[in-house]
């Protein structure tokens, strides 16, 4: 075979160190300083290379395309014929060879110290999304509707290998959680559009793809074959490789990675979202995963495993809840309610707070002092807790989930804040704060100046109701505070496994 050869793409002379390698869509052959690469002449349900004319195509784009954010890299595209005329000559790429040991992959598996490397390419990647092309064309890749296109292009690979490399039910609760999520933020994902987060990206940043030399990060291998993959909100962008530490042993890593992007960035992606897009990124390394276990790669099934493992556990994370915290007052509702905000990275809201706030606008009026009484009428009561669901449904379609702090004894507002999250297709837990009526009059009597204006007397009042609330589980918080949230996080985490 012969290279038709132009400037750096020239063919090697006996050149030694040599070692070649396949991915599932290509050929890698590695001699001296060079790197050369060939596209396989296969179809996926992602891509098409099956003519020497879509071949030479996509390496023109790869170089093309590399060349923004790895310009001293990628050489250009040389030609491979045979003996025959016949036959076209074989478009390769011409790249320069990293040495293996200098991979991110594999300094993290040597146990070394990447987080100054990790934040290198953090700041590399953010420069690039910064500089990134930004069209209304790409823009609709950010639309829920592409979004879901994109996501369930993934499901048919991942149902045909369902059961034999991949457990079947993950692979169901995985579809039905992304669903969820998609359904409910139309309004988050039209915020990321409105500032400007959608951007031509990489669109497959793996840790075996970035090398560490002379100092710096070098990016390889966007994604080429279809522009419309490769138009990404820049969180997900960045999930890939977070993903991928996480992969690889290291979700410390993975975590470190995104808070120095969003540092670097700017970026002010929800905890959900970040989450979201590490599990679409799981998901669509299943997928490869699986196209490699057809072409007999060893391996490939326990990895596709895992992959949507880790898609499932980011999901379940994700998930958008609305938890009420309610009892009466002096029951340690609010504390507990706000520290189990901080721990899950939910907005806590607060009906002490709005009342406060809706009283000093002059939108309600009366004292405090009585149950169902001046400030706590019936018609105040029914604004407060209108005004807090309302904007609790902002907050759930914007990504956050939600922590609603109040007494909540009126099931009929219970149940509206139940319809409300299945509008916004969250999940929902219910928490009641219980403790006896003296251990509230002395929590109320010794507690600092506040939003509440509750007494002894109606939290007394409020007890002798003893309201009906089967729905809801019952904390003792009488208990240690540290022990109260322990158990408010386990009905956190257990109420998506509820409902699935």
């Amino acid at each position: 075979m012969e290279f038709a050869t132009h400037g750096d793409t020239d063919a090697p002379k006996a050149a030694p160190y040599v070692a070649a390698y396949e991915t599932h869509s290509g050929v890698v052959v590695l001699a001296g300083d060079r790197a050369y690469k060939a596209k396989k002449p296969v179809q996926t349900d992602f891509l098409d290379f099956r003519t020497v004319e879509q071949r030479e195509e996509a390496c023109a784009r790869e170089v093309q395309l590399n060349s923004r954010i790895a310009p001293d890299s990628y050489f250009g595209v040389a030609h491979l014929s045979g003996p025959s005329e016949a036959a076209a000559p074989e478009p390769i790429i011409v790249m320069r060879r990293y040495h293996d040991d200098d991979r991110l992959a594999s300094m993290v598996k040597r146990g070394e110290p990447v987080e100054p490397v990790l934040d290198s390419i953090a700041r590399v990647l953010a420069d690039f999304h910064d500089r990134s092309d930004r069209s209304r064309r790409i823009n609709r890749q950010g639309e829920p509707d592409a979004i879901h296109q994109r996501w369930f292009d993934n499901f048919p690979t991942l149902h045909r290998h369902a059961d034999t490399a991949v457990p079947a039910e993950t692979v169901r609760r995985v579809e039905d959680l992304a669903a969820a999520y998609l359904a409910g933020r139309a309004d988050l994902f039209a915020q990321r559009i409105d500032e400007g987060c959608i951007v031509d990206g990489h669109a497959d940043l793996l840790a075996d793809d970035i090398f560490w030399t002379d100092n710096r990060p070098v990016l390889l291998d966007c994604l080429e074959f279809s522009d419309d993959l490769r138009f990404v909100d820049r969180i997900d962008d960045a999930a890939f490789l977070a993903m991928d530490l996480e992969f690889l042993g290291r979700k410390d890593l993975g975590d470190y990675f995104l808070a120095r992007y969003a540092a670097y960035s700017g970026d002010t992606a929800t905890s959900s979202l970040r989450n979201f897009y590490i599990a679409y990124r799981a998901t669509v390394r299943a997928k490869v995963d699986c196209v490699q276990l057809t072409q007999g790669k060893s391996g490939a099934d326990a990895a596709a495993s895992r992959h949507l493992a880790i898609a499932l556990s980011h999901l379940e994370r994700g998930a958008i809840r609305l938890v009420l915290v309610g009892g009466g007052p002096g029951t340690g509702k609010s504390t507990l309610a706000r520290k189990l905000a901080e721990q899950v990275g939910a907005v806590v809201l607060s009906t002490d707070d709005v009342r406060k706030e809706l009283h000093e606008a002059g939108q309600l009026s009366g004292e405090p002092g009585d149950l169902d009484a001046g400030l706590y009428a019936p018609a105040n009561v029914a604004a407060v807790y209108q005004a807090i669901l309302h904007r609790a449904g902002q907050c759930l379609a914007s990504g956050q989930s939600v922590v609603l702090d109040g007494t909540w004894r009126d099931a009929q507002v219970r149940a509206e804040a139940c319809r409300l999250a299945a509008d916004k297709h969250a999940v929902t837990a219910e928490i009641q704060c219980v403790v006896p009526v003296d251990v509230a009059a002395d929590r109320i009597r010794s507690r600092a100046p506040g939003n509440s204006d509750a007494t002894p007397q109606i939290a007394a009042a409020l007890a002798a109701h003893d309201f009906e609330w089967d729905t809801a589980h019952r904390v003792d918080t009488s208990q240690p505070l540290d022990d109260c949230v322990r158990e408010a996080q386990e009905l956190w985490r257990a109420a998506i496994r509820r409902q699935s």
